[in-house]
């Protein structure tokens, strides 16, 4: 039975799958418009480094979100889910079809689930928490925090410690599991049809095409980005400031690495920013349709007919 709310597609995948040119091909076909799902897309300054769309691409098809905000500045999860919400009505409005292109995750939940409302944690207890699980591992931690909360327990796995920490510390403080103030966050969720679209190539293909993309972003004037960006003295601790490439590049500049080294480095946090960005589809995002390849026009057919079974007709 096909929904009849209103629909949303998503499109994710981890970095250099082929994401911005699956977008711009289902909005050619679907009358649609594009919303950036990507937290470094979003800020005004880098467009060569974070792999923005291309001129080409923005002239084709309307996009959203992209270069917004300045570098100065800090987007939450909130703030942009708040926008991305008001983007996707608007599109509505429009009698278009939204479709949100972007790998961050953390993103995509909150749009789809809400944001858990969960009270402030004390610097105490957040590093009371990360210390415990640094002194006696995943496994002892992961029994202590199943006292605590034996749902978050049960769901996490011992080498997550990163979830594992942020369970602990708000059953810790709340007495409350994370899952209770997840729920809570559920009923606040917008009405839309999310219909989800997961690109996730072989990892040896994804890391070659990591590498290989990082050595055009070069070619393209990346560095020269990353040097505008630094004369503009932005605090250091900005999201901005920490997008991939940006720090290898800036240690370069200030004389501290060599042009190789800082290649080879940006390359690698690269590719573990893709592993991360894989394991999140696979054990967060699992009920999206995963074609695991590239993006290129012989997909085109199989992600059109998977469109079609949820009501849009696309006119390829």
């Amino acid at each position: 039975m096909i929904n009849d709310k209103p629909k949303v597609i998503v499109i994710t995948g981890p970095t250099a799958s082929g994401k911005s040119a699956l977008g711009v091909d289902a909005a050619l076909a679907l009358d649609g418009e594009i919303i950036n799902a990507d937290s470094m897309q979003i800020y005004k300054e880098l467009d060569v480094i974070t792999a923005r769309p291309d001129k080409e691409s923005l002239e084709k098809v309307p996009h959203r979100l992209y270069g917004t905000i300045p570098g100065s500045g800090k987007c939450s999860v909130e703030q942009w889910r708040t926008m991305a919400i008001g983007e996707i009505d608007e599109v509505h409005g429009l009698g278009k079809v939204p479709i949100l292109v972007g790998g961050t995750g953390m993103y995509i939940r909150a749009l789809e689930k809400g944001i858990a409302e969960v009270p402030d944690i004390p610097d105490t207890v957040r590093e009371k928490g990360r210390t415990l699980l640094a002194q006696i591992g995943g496994e002892a931690f992961k029994a202590e925090l199943s006292l605590l909360d034996p749902e978050m327990g049960a769901k996490l796995n011992s080498g997550d410690s990163q979830r594992l920490a942020r369970a602990w510390e708000v059953a810790t403080h709340t007495g409350k599991s994370l899952l209770h103030w997840q729920r809570e966050a559920e009923g606040k969720v917008p009405d839309y049809d999310f219909i989800r679209f997961a690109l996730v190539p072989p990892r040896e293909d994804l890391y070659d095409n990591c590498n290989k993309r990082f050595e055009i972003m070069l070619d393209q004037g990346g560095l020269k980005e990353v040097e505008d960006l630094l004369a503009l003295s932005l605090d250091p601790s900005l999201p901005i400031m920490k997008a991939l490439g940006v720090p290898e590049l800036t240690e370069y500049i200030q004389g501290k690495a060599s042009l190789e080294n800082a290649i080879s480095r940006a390359q690698q946090n690269t590719r573990r920013y893709a592993k991360r960005q894989m394991t999140w589809i696979r054990t967060q995002y699992n009920d999206a349709r995963t074609v695991n390849e590239k993006y290129s026009e012989r997909l085109q057919g199989d992600f059109f007919n998977f469109i079609r079974q949820s009501g849009l007709t696309p006119s390829c």
